[in-house]
């Protein structure tokens, strides 16, 4: 059995299962409840699935970027449970499953996108032909404007935008209306990328590894805004 461990946005979901298969899965609200409802929630799913954590052989965990808060107590949980069981981690970007939420025939080009705050968005594209992954934009940090002028128009556009962004969106250049989904990144999503070739990625060193926070968190911002430069190893890139 695997354990999938969504948290990189406000609703953080846990599902337990194989690679393309979800057996059971369940979902909290709110970021703030992640760090102190989400081991209960592990609990309630592995019961519904009738198995137990010494039955999990590997863990899979959507790796932002999103949340800092979610992200972060999400993989202090799965790097806790890897460091004790002994099992595998295996990542996937939060925003590839965003688009996968969207159902995509073969052909279609997706566009994820999600608040990353400050009038900005997270966005990166992928394409689902039959039982892979293609990577055609890697998550990144954009302005509106930017994305709008810069980026190709895709066939769909899915996740949760602030009010007003999801309208200027969806009026792309040339007349083109790309489909517009509700998109979020789910744990039985992760498990159902985890069949597909690309879907996800072995972490080799656990210890050392860190989510994909795609900015640094407020206060380091802050910080760079005010002394003028960026600290080593800041996260994100920006467009």
């Amino acid at each position: 059995m695997w354990l999938a461990l969504e948290t990189s946005s406000d609703r953080a979901s846990v599902a337990v299962g194989r690679p393309g298969r979800i057996v059971a899965e369940g979902a909290l609200e709110g970021a703030r409840r992640h760090a102190g409802a989400l081991p209960g929630l592990i609990e309630q799913v592995l019961s519904e699935a009738n198995t137990e954590l010494s039955a999990i052989e590997a863990i899979v965990l959507g790796d932002g970027p999103g949340s800092f808060t979610g992200l972060r107590v999400g993989a202090a949980v799965a790097k806790a449970l890897v460091r004790t069981r002994g099992v595998a981690l295996h990542v996937t970007p939060a925003l590839m499953a965003v688009a996968w939420a969207a159902r995509p025939a073969p052909d279609d080009r997706v566009l994820a996108v999600a608040n990353a705050l400050r009038g900005e968005v997270y966005a990166a594209e992928y394409r689902f032909p039959e039982g892979g992954v293609d990577v055609l934009q890697v998550p990144t940090v954009w302005l509106p404007e930017r994305l709008l002028a810069d980026c190709p128009v895709p066939d769909i556009l899915s996740g949760t935008l602030p009010d007003g962004l999801a309208e200027r969106l969806a009026e792309w250049q040339g007349g083109r209306h790309p489909r517009t989904v509700h998109g979020l990144a789910t744990a039985g999503g992760l498990l159902e990328l985890a069949a597909r070739r690309g879907g996800v990625a072995v972490v080799a060193d656990p210890a050392g590894w860190q989510p994909q926070y795609g900015r640094p968190a407020e206060a380091q911002a802050k910080w760079e805004r005010e002394h003028g430069h960026t600290l080593p190893d800041s996260p994100g890139q920006f467009r």
